[in-house]
């Protein structure tokens, strides 16, 4: 199957700007793009995004790490590791008690990974 776009003769851009949108904030400074790039990158990992959904299923209650191993089928030492990559990130935070991390999400990174990706 082909699919044909128009462009316009003008712009040598597809004539349908019904589609178009930019980034509604406006292009990034250096510093902004290394902070999102280091969030998106954490997030980048399929293992990573099913941890985190276990806990952003769990709204504003922290999840203990001991909850995990069984709904994902992944070892202890494999959360710890990539818990410790979304914490770094800044997109949760741990606390310790006794001898269970528990975690629970930061929702201003998720209000700037919002601000980003918002398109208009």
């Amino acid at each position: 199957m082909t699919t044909t776009i128009e462009l316009d003769a003008a712009t040598g851009m597809p004539g349908d700007t019904e589609g178009c949108c930019a980034l509604s904030a406006g292009p990034l400074a250096s510093v902004e793009a290394e902070r999102i790039a280091s969030l998106l990158k954490a997030l980048s990992d399929p293992t990573r995004l099913r941890l985190l959904s276990h806990v952003a299923a769990q709204g504003c209650e922290s999840v203990c790490a001991c909850d995990l191993t069984e709904p994902l089928g992944i070892s202890q030492p494999t959360i710890s590791h990539h818990m410790k990559k979304l914490v770094d990130a800044g997109l949760l935070t741990r606390e310790q008690r006794g001898r269970w991390a528990h975690y629970s999400l930061i929702p201003a990174a998720f209000a700037e990974l919002r601000a980003f990706l918002d398109l208009a």
